[in-house]
C-alpha cells in the first residue's frame, strides 16, 4: 500500500478538521498537528484550551520558542510520521501553519502540501503563525463553499492522492 503525508493548513475556522473527517469515509486517514505538544505545554502553564486572539499568539510563541529550544514540534511529527509509516493508514494529515516548518515537513518526508481557504472566513494576523498561511506555494488548494461540496473535493482528493508517483 502507498502511503502519503498531506500537509494541511488553512486559517482557523476554515474546515479542516471537517475535510479531514470527509476523507475519513474514503481512505485510512491519519490526523496530526503540529501544535499538540505545544498546547499540552501550555495547558501544563495555565492556558484553558480557548482560542481567543491572545490565545492564539501565546500558541504561537509558545511553539517558535520549544521550537528554539528543542525542536519539539518537528521531533512530536517525526514520531507520529513513524507511527504513521508502520500503519495500515494510506494518508497521514499533518497540520501546520508556519511556512519553514511546511518546507521542512515536505523535505524530510516527500510530503504534499494543502491549503483550505473559505472565503467568508477572515485571515487570523494576530500572530506569526496564522498571518503565515498564505505565504507558501500549496500542492493543492481547495475552496470550501458547502458541506456537500466538501465532501465530493474530500473524495476527489483521496483519489487523486493514491495516484501520485
Amino acid at each position: 500500500m502507498k502511503k502519503q503525508i498531506i500537509v494541511i493548513n488553512g486559517t482557523g475556522g476554515c474546515g479542516k478538521t471537517t475535510f479531514v473527517e470527509f476523507t475519513q469515509k474514503y481512505g485510512k486517514v491519519i490526523n496530526f498537528s503540529s501544535v499538540d505538544k505545544v498546547k499540552e505545554v501550555a495547558k501544563l502553564i495555565g492556558w484553558d484550551g480557548k482560542k481567543t486572539e491572545k490565545d492564539r499568539k501565546f500558541l504561537s510563541d509558545l511553539k517558535r520558542l520549544t521550537t528554539e529550544y528543542n525542536d519539539m514540534s518537528f521531533n512530536s511529527i517525526k514520531e507520529a510520521v513513524d507511527k504513521f509509516k508502520n500503519s495500515d493508514n494510506e494518508i497521514m494529515f499533518i497540520h501546520i501553519r508556519e511556512p519553514e516548518e511546511i518546507k521542512r515537513v515536505v523535505d524530510t518526508f516527500n510530503a504534499k502540501t494543502l491549503l483550505l481557504r473559505r472565503k467568508d472566513i477572515a485571515t487570523i494576523t494576530s500572530n506569526y503563525s496564522d498571518a503565515s498561511v498564505e505565504n507558501y506555494n500549496y500542492d493543492f488548494v481547495i475552496e470550501n463553499t458547502t458541506l456537500e461540496n466538501l465532501d465530493k473535493q474530500a473524495l476527489d482528493f483521496v483519489e487523486k492522492v493514491r495516484n501520485i508517483d
